[in-house]
């Protein structure tokens, strides 16, 4: 009897051990690589632009050789010595958004884009593959990458500090999630606007749940970044500014698009910073936004829908949501009804087991028919099915609830589905899980 209580514990004990210890591959900072993305709507390609470093590491310390969701891109280093896996890490790029509209069938074009991994204590590959709409790799690159190198360039050294302000720390980044809220558009006598407006969005982010049970699993620090003229540039109106990351609406021709064309700047200004995501606050009162998953969200300070639409955008960027409504004009199709979206609020059915499928009422019909549909209140976000509609497609796309925070402003929270996929991005930043892949 003993030796089988033995046994279970030893079994137990390798269960819940992490795969990849941290401190054995990694030595606390952060590897800063900025990439190139270029090409058109048939052909990728990947360049490697620089190497950086950042005396910290604020992202994860668990689950390293883990994905939680896949995104539209990802990154696995492995040991030069024997290939082992020790980190992986998805995302997603407004490159391959370009790569879906029309003028991406004329002109090859280019994107920035920054990924931050632990740096390694010894050589490792890199390899860094983007997808295509039907999930599969089009454009791959393995490179080497020796920390040794002597062009890392020393970030928290070189780049100049702004003025940042802890709107609430819960504890050190170890064990904790980092989010960097950065001003943009703000000029130096208008910072004291923009750290009033960071706590009052990050109170609005922190009021909505999961987010608010899990308030004390998160830092939020403000970083004043000053902008030379007040503002945001519009380019349909013929205004350009002079601000701190350069955004600008019209982003790939979509009027409410405010969009980052420049990561890398954006990732100078937080070089001083304890960071794993970002929330870029936009001056102005203009409609729009921007959320990519695992790269940055960004809201107008202030417009009348701004704090619905920053839950929104944020939604994208740390939960990897995937928006719920459709107008049906879309130039590309982004679903394809033989391919299970990476999204977790999103389905084809073609393999709807990994979706919601264990949250359904018993005996619930899939999908819900249209007449049950109808019953229901227009603004209910809280009776699971399965209706049609989402990822821009009225038809073939399929959503877990008639509205959602991921759908319009008028709901003030996420739905069931919307909340367990971002808890397990919570766990996933947090706490080991061997069952992940």
């Amino acid at each position: 009897m003993r030796f089988f209580l033995l046994l279970t514990l030893c079994l137990l004990v390798m269960a819940t051990k992490a795969s990849v210890d941290f401190d054995t591959y990694f030595d606390g900072r952060t590897l800063r690589i900025d990439y190139t993305f270029a090409g058109d709507s048939t052909s990728q390609q990947i360049f490697v632009n620089q190497y950086a470093s950042l005396d910290n590491w604020a992202g994860r310390r668990v689950n390293l050789d883990k994905l939680q969701i896949e995104g539209t891109a990802d990154i696995t280093m492995r040991t030069k010595k024997d290939g082992k896996v020790i980190y992986r890490y998805s995302f997603s790029t407004h490159f391959q958004d370009y790569t879906g509209i029309e003028q991406a069938t004329r002109l090859k074009a280019s994107f920035d884009h920054v990924v931050l991994l632990p740096m390694p204590r010894e050589e490792v590959n890199i390899e860094i593959r983007l997808f295509d709409f039907r999930q599969k790799p089009v454009a791959s690159l393995t490179h080497p990458f020796d920390p040794k190198d002597i062009l890392i360039r020393n970030l928290s050294t070189n780049e100049p500090k702004p003025e940042t302000r802890y709107i609430f720390k819960s504890g050190d980044s170890r064990d904790h999630i980092d989010i960097a809220i950065l001003a943009e558009g703000y000029t130096k006598e208008e910072l004291p606007i923009f750290f009033e407006d960071a706590k009052r969005y990050a109170d609005t982010i922190f009021s909505c749940e999961p987010f608010k049970s899990n308030r004390s699993k998160f830092n939020v620090v403000a970083v004043g970044a000053v902008s030379q003229q007040s503002g945001i540039s519009e380019p349909a109106k013929g205004k350009w500014l002079n601000t701190a990351a350069e955004t600008f609406f019209d982003f790939l021709y979509m009027s409410r698009l405010l969009g980052v064309p420049k990561l890398s700047k954006v990732n100078d200004l937080l070089a001083h910073t304890d960071y794993e995501h970002i929330l870029i606050l936009a001056n102005t009162d203009t409609y729009g936004g921007c959320g990519v998953y695992n790269s940055y969200a960004i809201s107008p300070a202030h417009n009348a829908q701004s704090l619905p639409v920053v839950i929104h955008e944020f939604g994208h960027s740390f939960g990897g949501l995937g928006d719920e409504y459709f107008y049906d004009d879309s130039y590309t199709q982004y679903y394809y009804p033989d391919v299970e979206p990476w999204n977790e609020n999103l389905t084809t059915l073609f393999d709807f087991k990994r979706k919601w499928a264990d949250m359904l009422p018993k005996g619930a019909p899939i999908p819900t028919p249209a007449d049950t549909a109808g019953k229901l209140s227009k603004n209910d976000a809280t009776t699971i099915g399965v209706y049609e509609g989402g990822g821009y497609q009225s038809k073939g796309v399929y959503r877990p609830t008639i509205n959602c925070r991921m759908r319009t402003n008028a709901v003030k929270e996420f739905c069931p589905v919307c909340k367990r996929a971002i808890n397990r991005i919570i766990d996933y930043n947090l706490k080991e899980n061997n069952s992940l892949k």
